[in-house]
């Protein structure tokens, strides 16, 4: 299978990745500040389901579609783009599945979030470039099956990124305990996490692939 230096080298590049700014860090830390850390952690199990959805697609070859076909890579981020415009609305008319209120969370509105984390990561570009431009650099044929190799790399991924993540979610959720006594200070971080959500779905919309 895989040698214990092709997971170190693979470990570190994912580490680098996962603390690096983007629609799935946001999409945590705006899901644990606003609604606590259980809405944090529903978040990050979602997100867990989109990385092997993202390495099963690599398996199979789906993900080769993106680098074949030049105009897919724009329809990804234009889904990627249009759910983060749809979530920023959401999070401006605190409505929805961002309703800052931890109190009210039931596990109906936990799953309804585990499902909008797994949408965004499987509609984050980000992610689909990184598991197509990595994991095939760590996957070698002659040392077995190529999906037991890639389910491996997912699992490495799943862990150190979800790690990482997680304590992300204990620190913004002391900060949600605190918010929910501001009822004022709620609403402006309502407003100002709809702002960060459409700037970067802008950015996704409109940044140009080199």
């Amino acid at each position: 299978m895989i040698s214990l230096a092709t997971l170190i080298t693979f470990a570190a590049a994912v580490a680098v990745f996962a603390v690096t700014p983007g629609p799935n860090v946001l999409f945590v830390l705006s899901r644990s500040v606003g609604q606590g850390r259980r809405a944090g952690i529903a978040s990050v199990l979602g997100l867990i389901l989109g990385w092997y959805g993202h390495a099963f697609a690599t398996a199979i070859g789906l993900a080769a579609l993106v680098r074949e076909v030049p105009w897919s890579y724009d329809v990804v981020r234009g889904i990627g783009a249009a759910y983060l415009l749809y979530l920023a609305w959401q999070a401006w008319r605190g409505t929805g599945a961002f309703a800052l209120d931890p109190a009210r969370q039931g596990s109906s509105d936990l799953w309804r979030i585990a499902r909008d984390a797994l949408i965004t990561n499987l509609t984050n570009p980000k992610t689909a470039l990184f598991f197509l431009a990595l994991l095939p650099q760590f996957v070698a044929p002659e040392r077995g099956p190529v999906m037991a190799q890639v389910l491996v790399l997912a699992t490495v991924y799943s862990v150190i990124a979800a790690g990482i993540l997680l304590l992300l979610v204990q620190a913004a959720g002391r900060i949600g305990e605190w918010l929910s006594r501001h009822p004022k200070i709620i609403l402006w971080q309502q407003r100002a996490m709809a702002t960060i959500m459409a700037g970067l779905a802008l950015r996704l919309a409109f940044d140009i692939r080199r």
